[in-house]
């Protein structure tokens, strides 16, 4: 292969070709000098991080099957005829082809890899025009910029643009998994069975499953407890936990903190590893999973764990470190939870961020958990709160279900978490019981709803006035103070019922169940024969006479 000079591919790269499995794929990864070339640039970016030798392999199949594709149905042969600008419509339907682009619905059945694929050309291309500025092409550099001129224009209308849509759509709907409090109890409790069992085989008899089975306890502990990503703490090295800050909590921060938060301290143990996108994330420790560790580095060597094996939840026998994913699931399944498929690292940290929002914490205090979880809050306010279905059905429905009632401004200068809707406004009278229809009778169906007296009253002396037209015996339940069949309220219990609900008459609300039955239980002698329904009913008749009076 000929390349300029300075532009070869490193050895250390190959080695990392040398591990992919052979086929036609493969062979067209290292038959192309563009392909090869982009897998460096990543090498060189991430390539000192051997867990991200498998991503480096990915970005290169998926490239390879492009070219793979653009042969059959296009006349593209090698990748730098994909960045000539003339060329751009072979390469909109290359990609088309390997996505699974379908015509008649607009929707691709890969939409992700459509995605990845533009950004890979446009690297692609911007390695295309280095190289030719380096070795003097002008005219192949000035061809490429006008391909990046037409990419930046065309793409998202030819491509993205519909891969979005076809993202998008594929998560309408689809419920969302959050694990159950009982679900995470019964699985830390299992843990700790099973780590007490593992430390104490360990000790006896030292091999590699007594030695596989505290590593996996003991990562899948670390994980649950401080919610993190379970890449992160599976990828932990050794010298990470060797070099753990030992020292004691300094005065002079002490004195900042409570007796409590101080004793925290002393508990628990802090170690900072590296979390996504090559930040720093702190993972807390308790007294028993740091001595898990300690007996892991001790054994290690003799349960048959290489030397040159970095990692510290490292796999007898081979390089690399189990997978977190993978030993929770396992540890899920056993433990009997209902839901075992809901207990991942990413669920989990949803589920921490959503409870969280019943603490109502501060700014600084929401920033300071974001931080912990190791996400922008902004991050931690789009993705990790409750599920966007259950925030707008708790929320939104409210507003909704007020301006419906046209009780909207009732609720003025509050906050969305302060109003409460009765549902129980809802009920159909029809549906209740035979045995309380006397006093329940649907107020649409009444005559006026008030006698006159009623009518007449004004609300400062609401108190006073009805208790004189009841006490001479007019039915509330009826018009005109005529004798009806319905049991009137006698004095007892206009007054027992206005010592509790004398507010909501004033600002014409309905009340729900609930502060009828407390209303009922407050005056359990004087209102023993009435129900909450007729309370309701009552308080409603006499916000009818009020703003009847006021329309007059």
């Amino acid at each position: 292969m000929s390349t300029p000079v300075g532009l070869d591919v490193s050895q250390s790269f190959k080695d990392v070709l040398c591990n992919m499995a052979y086929n036609e794929i493969s062979a067209i990864v290292r038959s192309d000098r563009c392909i090869l070339q982009l897998g460096q640039h990543f090498f060189n970016k991430i390539g000192s991080d051997k867990g991200k030798h498998d991503y480096i392999r990915q970005k290169l199949r998926e490239i390879g099957r492009l070219l793979q594709e653009a042969r059959k149905c296009t006349p593209l042969r090698n990748m730098e005829d994909f960045v000539i600008p003339s060329n751009f419509p072979h390469v909109v339907k290359a990609v088309k082809v390997v996505a699974g682009y379908n015509e008649e619905t607009h929707s691709y059945q890969i939409p992700s890899l459509a995605m990845k694929l533009g950004h890979s050309l446009k690297k692609i291309a911007s390695i295309v025009e280095s190289n030719a500025t380096i070795v003097g092409d002008n005219d192949l550099a000035k061809s490429v910029r006008r391909y990046l001129q037409v990419h930046q224009a065309k793409w998202s209308e030819c491509i993205s643009s519909c891969a979005l849509t076809t993202l998008r759509e594929a998560k309408w709907n689809t419920p969302q998994l959050l694990p159950f409090t009982q679900d995470v109890k019964l699985l830390h409790s299992h843990l700790e069975k099973k780590q007490e069992e593992m430390l104490r085989l360990l000790k006896i008899c030292p091999s590699r499953d007594s030695y596989t089975g505290l590593t996996k306890v003991t990562l899948t502990q670390v994980i649950l407890f401080n919610r993190r990503r379970e890449g992160e703490v599976s990828k932990m090295h050794m010298s990470i936990f060797a070099s753990r800050n030992k020292k004691e909590l300094h005065d002079d921060l002490a004195i900042c903190m409570s007796d409590f938060e101080r004793k925290l301290c002393q508990h628990f143990m802090r170690l900072e590893i590296r979390g996504k996108r090559g930040r720093k994330v702190p993972v807390l420790l308790k007294p028993s999973m740091v001595h898990s560790m300690e007996l892991l580095m001790e054994f290690r060597e003799q349960c048959g764990v290489p030397t040159e094996n970095p990692f510290l939840f490292a796999r007898p026998g081979a390089l690399s470190a189990y997978r977190g994913r993978d030993c929770i699931q396992q540890f899920a399944k056993e433990c009997g939870a209902k839901q075992p498929e809901a207990l991942s690292s990413t669920k989990l940290r949803k589920h921490i961020a959503t409870m969280s929002k019943v603490l109502n914490l501060e700014e600084n205090e929401a920033d300071q958990l974001a931080d912990f979880l190791g996400h922008d809050i902004r991050v931690h306010r789009e993705y990790y709160r409750l599920p966007e279905g259950t925030l707008q059905l708790a929320k939104m429905s409210k507003v909704l279900m007020a301006m419906e009632e046209g009780t909207l401004s009732d609720f003025k200068g509050k906050k969305l978490d302060e109003i409460e809707i009765n549902l129980d406004e809802k009920i159909d009278p029809r549906t209740i019981d035979d045995s309380s229809s006397s006093e329940e009778e649907e107020p649409d169906k009444q005559n006026d709803g008030l006698s006159e007296d009623y009518r007449s009253c004004d609300v400062q002396n609401l108190s006073v006035d009805s208790t004189q037209s009841h006490s001479e015996g007019v039915d509330v339940g009826r018009g005109g103070g005529k004798a009806s069949s319905k049991r009137t309220w006698n004095v007892e219990e206009v007054k027992a019922v206005e010592r509790h609900m004398m507010n909501f008459i004033r600002i014409c609300r309905v009340p729900g169940k609930k502060e009828c039955l407390q209303c009922l239980n407050a005056e359990p002698e004087v209102l023993k024969s009435r129900t909450w329904t007729g309370v309701k009913f009552y308080i409603k008749n006499r916000i009818t006479a009020l703003k009847r009076k006021g329309m007059m």
